[in-house]
C-alpha cells in the first residue's frame, strides 16, 4: 500500500527525475542569451552620442552663420582650431545696445568643443556665403574611433552624413 497523499506508481525513482531536463535548461540560457543581446544593441555608444551631439551642434552653428553671412552680405568663413572652431568674417555685435536688444544676434565667433578628444579629419577652411549657393563643403569630425561627416551640395542645409559620403542629402 501507498503511503498517504501519494499517487499509486509514483516510486523513489520518479521523485529522483523531478529537476529540469537538459532541454528546459537550454531553453531559459536561450532566452536569457537573446535578452541579454537585445539589450547590448540597443544600448548606444556614448563617445558616438557624444560626437553625434557635436555634430548637430556644429550644424545648428553653420546654418546660423551662414544666414547671418546673407543678410550681412559679408563673406562668412569657418575653420577648426586646436580646442574648437571659429567663424572668420562674422560682424561684431555691439557692445553700445542692451543685452535685450542685442538677443539673438550674439554668435561668439570662437567655440570650444562640448567633449574631450574632438577633432576635425583634414581641416579646411569651409565657405559659408554669402551667396545663396556655396560650393559642396564637408567636414568630419572624429574623437577616438568615432568619426561623423557633416557635409551639404551647397544648396541644402548642412546635415549628417556616412563617414565618406559627399554631398548633402535630405
Amino acid at each position: 500500500m501507498s503511503a498517504p497523499g501519494s499517487r499509486p506508481g509514483h516510486t523513489a525513482a520518479w521523485r529522483a527525475r523531478a529537476g529540469f531536463t537538459l532541454l528546459e535548461l537550454l531553453l531559459v540560457l536561450a532566452i536569457v542569451a537573446m535578452a541579454t543581446g537585445g539589450v547590448a544593441f540597443s544600448m548606444r555608444n556614448m563617445g558616438q552620442s557624444q560626437l553625434e551631439r557635436e555634430a548637430q551642434r556644429l550644424i545648428a552653428m553653420l546654418e546660423a552663420a551662414r544666414a547671418r553671412s546673407r543678410a550681412s552680405g559679408l563673406p562668412v568663413y569657418w575653420r577648426s582650431t586646436e580646442q574648437g572652431f571659429e567663424f572668420l568674417g562674422l560682424p561684431v555685435p555691439s557692445t553700445d545696445e542692451p543685452p535685450a536688444a542685442r538677443s539673438g544676434r550674439d554668435f561668439s565667433p570662437r567655440m570650444a568643443w562640448l567633449g574631450d578628444g574632438v577633432s576635425v579629419r583634414d581641416p579646411q577652411l569651409v565657405s559659408l556665403g554669402p551667396e545663396p549657393i556655396i560650393g559642396r563643403q564637408q567636414i568630419v569630425l572624429q574623437q577616438d574611433s568615432h568619426a561623423v561627416s557633416i557635409a551639404t551640395d551647397g544648396l541644402r542645409a548642412f546635415s549628417v552624413q556616412a563617414p565618406g559620403a559627399a554631398g548633402g542629402g535630405p
